[in-house]
């Protein structure tokens, strides 16, 4: 079942007036009073109409959630409370269903929150949108384009942390759905200026201060940069740290952001390389140095500076230096050269590095809009959002304020053209006379501006044309003569200006009346700031840089490509940056949001009446109200107007089957208000005066209040009767249970009293019963024994004469059996361990159980070798037959056998099915090895040993080389004789063979091995096993053994050996071969 959800309205529990244009009375007093009001209550957000006023909270409020997103997700823009939001998704359903290009025009002044509404929009627009991978990707990219502009077009100002020093637009392009497809970025008038000099209290771009804090050491390295802000002339140390605001995590942002967006690793490290440079100009010092001419001279103080910026750029150092101390004029066919002084130098300088950030900045924007443009060439829908600054007034206005606050005489103008033309469309739309209205143009003040024959810019531009000597002055005089009897221009000097003796206005400044108030221009660089020139020696220099991307921001300093006609000025480009913007928004359907800043503390909960007042102005907030209020005030379609009114009148009430319309007229009819006071549309119901539509919620509040009265009277008494029926039919039951439970309990008293009466008769019965029983017993047992001594009398008295012969025998045997019973007894209490080699057993007990005693010790030692034995797996009874071998053949006879009992016989040393190197041995044997060991061989001739592999199989005896596995004698186990050795700690054995076989035609084998007993058991074995003859063992320290065709004694003699506990072996002559045993 779908969750149900409960719609409120505009005009519900609302604070103050949700909507402007409900105002009454409206004057500027109250207007602000509303404001305020709803600003101390947390709401932030009214409406003029369809215009949304954003007051900036300056702390962060729980109204952006997913839960507030999914709240205002399709519904109509009065449905909830005013919220941006709500715009959004008007702008963005408009778009998707009605197939309309929108745009979102914010303004405000500095501090006022433009920035963050923009980001509002972008991430409300992304939030309910299409999902996918794709569409997902576009999203993260068009967001994260904010954090890289952010960082190289904001900067901490007096009246904002975060203030864009820049005016961004950008389309966001989406599909037939709704998707978004990708978007399109526009920059105007980034304030270069800041790069070289900022105002005390506020800081360079972000980017600075970032790279500085965040980057790594070794990237600081690279870049040649220190961590300390005073070592860089353009980094203001005032308000070098911001409260709040963590610069090192910001750059880790910017640097993930840029990877998202589409910037590849080395045109990042580009970026950075670049902003270093900037940094580095700054540091750049001049001094004066006259010339035999007279003339002045400029030269670098410290060329190292230029140095490790010529290493970033990639530029010749000589190249560089130069261009800062020569200019070059070209005029048709000549060249002149002329020498900078100390100020020309610093002017190029700074013009450099203001050029240098802002075509980089350029750079910037275009890049990423290759990477978030749409790759589709399908038709697109078009949503843009224009985050612009506000109209500027401080105490000291220049060039940029001038062409700030002309680009927002242009959105005001616009802003009055596309209301009037939204509002008398719908008024046509209805079928509503639309009446003429009065408001101020201010297209006048435009043209002031714009004219291209005598405006301020189209003045401006012509003396910077100007041949000749042109200053400020100069420029400022030309404004009084072409502009002296403008009724919105004022001069010091101008013929017409109603301050001529008002010595506040200076000599050096002209004040134009704008549409928000009087703002006083000081005319100082107005004519450098236009010219914005950019010695062509400078621009040759970076053109010819090693730095791809500096190359590429510089393509007029290609000299095959040298252009003599002067670059457009800076007013120019700007105004037709204006004329194409405004273009542009007057091809789609606009949408606003005023910023409104509370306060220049940037504090919470601090509301300054006087400057919201100024902004209220300026933003003509009012003048906007007024157009809205000209015709009619409030206007409702009629599905909505009647389901919120129609309890108002009985016939509508509580449903009306009809038409909305006709049941709408029926209400109005019925609440008899004036016909003067509404109109009835196509589609929805006009009202003129405010007070008309707080009539209605008077009354509607009146008649909620009766209904709900009516429904808590009727509630009530259906509450208390369903509650008198519960307590009623509780009561019936609680009584029925009671009843029940009094039975039970008495039920259960009678029979535990019946229990207890029973329990006391049978035991009394018992007892009786039991008395008699015992009475009975006593008087039979007495008889018994009476009867029993009597019977033993009679026998005693007849046999006691055979008792006196035979008694010494039966208590004999007696006693005898006693002894035996006790002995086996405590045995079983004494019994050792079943472990074979435990020797405990008890001591005998009494002599004559000697020979028993010792049987039984017997006995139980073979029992619990049997237990032990059985034991054993078949591989275990193997290796103890083996060992057992070993015990009867060497025990006590050699002396080496004690320390091989430990040792497992493992046969296989060698494993030769493992190794590689013994493939071939192991291929040319096909029966089962028994032992595969190094063993060494005793040479007949000298004593000495050498080394082989002893292999046993079940059938012969092999001998291999060891280093190449090649067989070297094979013997078969039948022409083996015997096996000598000593009977001393050596591991020395002589095998015998058949005199006359094939293998003893080179006479016996002598060996010395570290497995002598396993090596010499296995062999007995092994021929037992196939010639069903034991082999002979001889253990003797002298023993003959026939080498070729002599018999050699070997004799086995004690003796200190060199070489430690190694026996050695020695050839004395040709009958003898001793081994000295250790």
């Amino acid at each position: 079942m779908a969750k149900m959800e409960v719609k409120t309205s505009l005009l519900d529990n609302m604070i103050g007036v949700g909507d402007m244009v409900l105002l009454e009375p409206l004057n500027e007093e109250t207007f602000i009073n509303n404001l305020k009001k709803r600003f101390d209550h947390n709401e932030i957000y009214t409406y003029i109409g369809s215009v949304v006023i954003s007051v900036n909270p300056y702390r962060s409020l729980p109204i952006y959630s997913p839960e507030k997103v999914e709240d205002y997700r399709n519904r109509n823009f009065y449905e909830l409370s005013p919220h941006i939001f709500a715009l959004s998704d008007e702008a963005y359903r408009s778009l998707r269903d009605q197939d309309k290009d929108q745009c979102i025009l914010i303004t405000g002044e500095s501090g006022a929150g433009k920035t963050e509404a923009s980001k509002l929009v972008m991430s409300y627009v992304a939030a309910v949108c299409g999902k996918g991978a794709e569409v997902n990707q576009v999203k993260e990219q068009l967001l994260q384009s904010n954090p890289v502009l952010e960082a190289f077009g904001n900067a901490k100002t007096v009246r904002n942390d975060n203030s864009s020093r820049f005016g961004k637009y950008m389309d966001i392009e989406f599909d037939f759905k709704g998707d978004p497809l990708g978007g399109v970025i526009s920059n105007y008038l980034l304030e270069k200026s800041r790069v070289v000099k900022q105002p005390r209290g506020e800081r360079n771009f972000h980017v600075f201060y970032q790279l500085l804090s965040g980057a790594s050491e070794e990237l600081l390295n690279k870049l040649t940069l220190e961590r300390d802000f005073s070592r860089y002339n353009y980094l203001s140390l005032d308000s070098a740290k911001v409260n709040g605001v963590d610069d090192a995590a910001n750059f880790r942002t910017v640097r993930n952001a840029m990877q998202i967006v589409g910037f590849m690793d080395h045109e990042a490290e580009s970026v950075l390389e670049v902003v270093a440079a900037v940094l580095k100009l700054g540091n750049i010092e001049f001094k004066p140095e006259s010339r035999v001419n007279g003339l002045d001279e400029s030269k670098i103080k410290d060329k190292n500076e230029l140095k490790e910026i010529c290493e970033l750029t990639g530029i010749d150092q000589s190249v560089l230096e130069r261009a800062f101390s020569f200019r070059t004029v070209e005029a048709k066919q000549e060249k002149v050269s002329t020498t900078l002084n100390v100020a020309q130098a610093y002017y190029a300088r700074d013009a450099l590095a203001k050029n240098l950030y802002s075509r980089l900045f350029s750079w910037l924007v275009n890049r990423i809009n290759e990477s978030i443009k749409a790759q589709t060439k399908v038709r697109k829908k078009v949503m843009g959002v224009l985050d612009i600054y506000g109209f500027e007034i401080f105490e000291d206005n220049s060039f940029e304020q001038f062409i700030i606050n002309y680009c927002n005489e242009k959105l005001q103008q616009i802003f009055i053209e596309l209301t009037l033309k939204e509002e008398q469309e719908e008024y046509i739309r209805e079928g509503i006379e639309w009446t003429h209205i009065d408001y101020f143009n201010n297209a006048i003040i435009c043209d002031l501006i714009e004219n291209n024959t005598n405006g301020i810019l189209a003045m401006l531009d012509e003396e910077c044309l100007r041949p000749g000597t042109v200053t400020d002055e100069t420029f400022l005089e030309k404004l009084n003569q072409v502009c002296a009897t403008h009724q919105h221009f004022e001069s010091r000097m101008s013929k017409s200006s109603r301050f001529l003796n008002d010595t506040s206005l200076p000599h050096s400044c002209f004040r134009i009346q704008h549409y928000a108030g009087k703002v006083l221009y000081q005319v100082e660089g107005f004519v450098d700031k236009n010219n914005d020139l950019l010695y062509r020696d400078l621009s040759q220099a970076m053109w010819k840089a090693g730095h791809t991307l500096i190359k590429s921001l510089f393509p007029e300093g290609n000299p095959a490509k040298i252009n003599l006609k002067r670059p457009p000025t800076a007013g120019s480009q700007f105004k037709a940056s204006v004329a194409t913007l405004m273009k542009n928004l007057q091809t789609k359907n606009p949408n606003y949001i005023r910023c409104i800043k509370p306060n220049d503390k940037k504090a919470a909960h601090i509301f300054s009446e006087a400057l919201v007042c100024h902004q209220i102005r300026y933003l003509g907030l009012l003048e906007n109200v007024r157009v809205r209020r000209a015709g009619y005030a409030f206007r409702q379609a009629y599905e909505p107007c009647l389901e919120r009114y129609k309890m108002l009148c009985k016939q509508t009430w509580p449903h009306w089957k009809g038409p909305a319309r006709a049941g709408v007229e029926v209400l109005f009819n019925e609440l008899e208000i004036p016909v003067e006071e509404y109109s009835f549309g196509r589609s929805k119901i006009f009202i003129r005066n405010p007070r008309t539509l707080f009539k209605l919620e008077d009354l509607r509040k009146q008649r909620l209040e009766d209904l709900a009265t009516l429904i808590q009277k009727i509630y009530r008494g259906w509450k208390c009767r369903t509650h008198f029926l519960l307590m009623r039919k509780s009561q019936i039951v609680i009584a029925a249970w009671y009843r029940r439970y009094a039975q039970q309990k008495r039920y259960q008293q009678i029979k535990s009293s019946a229990l207890v009466i029973q329990s006391y008769i049978r035991g009394w019965k018992a007892r009786k019963i039991l008395r008699e029983l015992k009475h009975q017993k006593r008087c039979e047992e007495a008889a018994t024994t009476i009867a029993a001594y009597w019977r033993g009398t009679q026998v005693r008295r007849e046999y006691r004469k055979f008792f006196r012969a035979n008694a010494g025998k039966k208590i004999y045997e007696f006693t005898l059996q006693r002894i035996v019973q006790k002995y086996f007894l405590e045995m079983k209490n004494k019994m050792p361990s079943l472990s074979p080699v435990d020797k405990n057993w008890p001591p005998r007990p009494y002599l004559f159980l000697d020979s028993t005693h010792k049987e039984l010790k017997r006995i139980f030692h073979l029992w619990r070798c049997k237990k032990y034995r059985d034991q054993f797996t078949d591989q275990q009874k193997l290796i103890y037959e083996e060992k057992l071998e070993a015990s009867e053949l060497f025990k006590d006879k050699k002396a080496l056998y004690p320390s091989s009992v430990g040792q497992p016989f493992q046969g296989a040393y060698l494993e030769i099915n493992k190794n590689p190197k013994y493939k071939k041995l192991k291929d040319a044997i096909e029966e089962k090895i028994i032992i595969a060991e190094v063993v060494n061989k005793i040479n007949r001739a000298n004593g000495k040993s050498t080394s082989r592999i002893f292999l046993l199989t079940n059938n012969n005896l092999l001998l291999a080389d060891q280093k190449s596995g090649q067989i070297k004698s094979e013997v078969p186990l039948v022409d083996v004789t015997k096996v000598s050795m000593s009977s001393q700690n050596d591991g020395f054995f002589a095998v015998h063979l058949k005199e006359g076989s094939e293998a003893a035609s080179k006479g016996d084998f002598l060996f010395s091995s570290d497995h002598l007993i396993e090596m010499a058991t296995k062999l007995y074995r092994t021929t037992l096993s196939q010639t069903k003859q034991k082999l002979n063992i001889e253990i003797s320290d002298e023993f003959l053994v026939q080498f070729r065709q002599d018999k050699v004694c070997v004799k086995f003699i004690q003796g200190n050996q060199k070489n430690g506990s190694v026996p050695t072996c020695k050839r004395k002559n040709n009958r003898l071969l001793e081994v000295a045993v250790p």
